[in-house]
């Protein structure tokens, strides 16, 4: 007990609080339309330096109030299904979560550097580094520096439960810094060797991860119509709103055809029902697919097993592509099964998971091949194998606003966008839509 009541001092709580918010602040600086990359820069940089140079009872309040920073949103989720008394319950399992994630690494770091960094080193620059009992949980060595450098390289492959939206290189998507690994390898020696060394010039060496800004090209008659709707979920799977909402649909495909658009999307599961089981449905669809192709996401009834499903209407074809990478808990539990089963019967009225499709669907449309990904899985590296040129994207955010998610979503987009070259159509319902080009957000309405 005294040792977990010597991580509740005032301290390291502090110091926590101010690494994270350094290490969050580019999210709500984009939620709020600010993006300076200068400002993103510094920020992203001290909070990582002063991270390194902190102690593991400081790096877990650093991961736990990070892990809340950046996605206490998930927690809005209860609220839609009537569960206001999880809500702190959800917020200390984040905060927990990434907290022990934070200190696993600080304390390998230092473990393995007291084993193997001996008492007095001596450097080729003359100086001697001493440690003492007192100063056995600082990073007074480069092995424990570079082990915790190591760490948060590897961070982004860490996944609690399936989700990896934690990337601590995406603190630099909006900077003058770049956001690949080896970028951001050389910002973390940079860090490193400043840090060791207490050469404040050693900080230079970020510069060989410097990255231009973008020069995006001026949007000219794109011929996609990118979709936004404005549908909250508790009216989304009403039944008696349904003829009004694709009345509303219909209508904005028309005009879409009016703008003689070639391709319209529309969000994710905008269609709440079986579109292969409503004739009716299909029928107006195709009708519309005479004069132009349709993308749009409903859901999927393959016998008794349900998807989460885009539907691409052409002339001549319907195809059908099935979601590859389920949202965790929230399509699909990643829980053993026999907990699975206890939590989907208490908590979704026993709703049956999601099915994932086993294999990625590309599909053409007007000569031009698209990745398909709905939501989620648009921000897995999973979607970008083979690095797609474009992509579209089905979104529903309804379950998470008003929040910071749909900025952490979209600068993810953006990172892999960055990262991987793929072009980016996003339509959403409950949030804007977009398009990503060339390292830059374009909005589309």
């Amino acid at each position: 007990m005294n040792k977990i009541g010597q991580y509740f001092n005032t301290f390291d709580i502090t110091r926590g609080l101010l690494i994270a918010f350094l290490l969050s602040a580019f999210i709500y600086l984009h939620y709020f339309n600010v993006s300076i990359p200068l400002i993103n820069t510094l920020l992203g940089i001290s909070g990582l330096s002063l991270l390194l140079a902190s102690a593991r009872r400081s790096w877990f309040w650093s991961g736990a109030f990070v892990g809340v920073f950046w996605f206490w949103w998930i927690i809005l989720s209860f609220k839609h299904y009537q569960m206001p008394w999880a809500i702190p319950v959800g917020l200390l399992v984040i905060a927990f979560i990434y907290g022990m994630i934070f200190w696993t690494i600080a304390y390998l770091s230092e473990k393995l550097s007291s084993r193997f960094t001996p008492r007095a080193l001596v450097t080729s620059f003359g100086r001697t580094l001493h440690s003492s009992p007192e100063q056995s949980d600082l990073p007074s060595s480069l092995l424990a520096l570079t082990l915790k450098a190591l760490g948060l390289l590897s961070l982004s492959y860490i996944h609690p439960l399936g989700f990896d939206w934690l990337k601590p290189e995406l603190v630099f998507v909006e900077s003058h810094l770049g956001i690949e690994k080896w970028q951001f390898a050389l910002i973390l020696f940079a860090l490193v060797m400043t840090r060791w060394l207490s050469r404040p010039y050693s900080l230079l060496l970020v510069l060989l991860a410097y990255q231009p800004l973008p020069e995006g090209t001026p949007l000219h008659d794109n011929p996609i119509q990118i979709i936004s709707t404005a549908i909250p979920v508790e009216e989304k799977w009403q039944e008696s709103r349904h003829p009004q909402h694709f009345q509303g649909f219909f209508e904005q495909i028309d005009r879409a055809i009016d703008a003689n658009k070639t391709l319209v999307v529309l969000p994710e599961s905008v269609f709440p029902v079986y579109i292969n089981r409503s004739q009716e449905l299909i029928d107006e669809l195709e009708a519309r697919a005479q004069k132009i192709a349709i993308v749009t996401g409903g859901l999927f009834a393959d016998g008794t097993v349900p998807h989460n499903s885009a539907y691409i209407f052409t002339k001549d074809r319907i195809l059908v592509a099935n979601k590859v990478v389920l949202v965790p808990f929230g399509e699909s539990n990643p829980l053993p099964d026999f907990l699975s089963n206890w939590v989907n019967e208490v908590f979704y009225d026993g709703a049956v998971d999601y099915v994932a499709s086993a294999e990625i669907t590309d599909y053409t449309v007007r000569g031009k091949v698209y990745r398909n990904a709905i939501c989620f899985e648009a921000t897995s590296e999973t979607l970008y194998r083979g690095r797609p040129e474009q992509m579209i994207v089905l979104s529903n955010n309804g379950w998470f606003v008003p929040s910071t998610e749909p900025s952490l979503q979209k600068l993810l987009l953006l990172y892999y966008n960055k990262k991987y070259g793929t072009t980016i159509y996003h339509s959403i319902n409950m949030s804007p839509s977009y398009l990503i080009r060339d390292g830059m957000v374009m909005e589309t309405e």
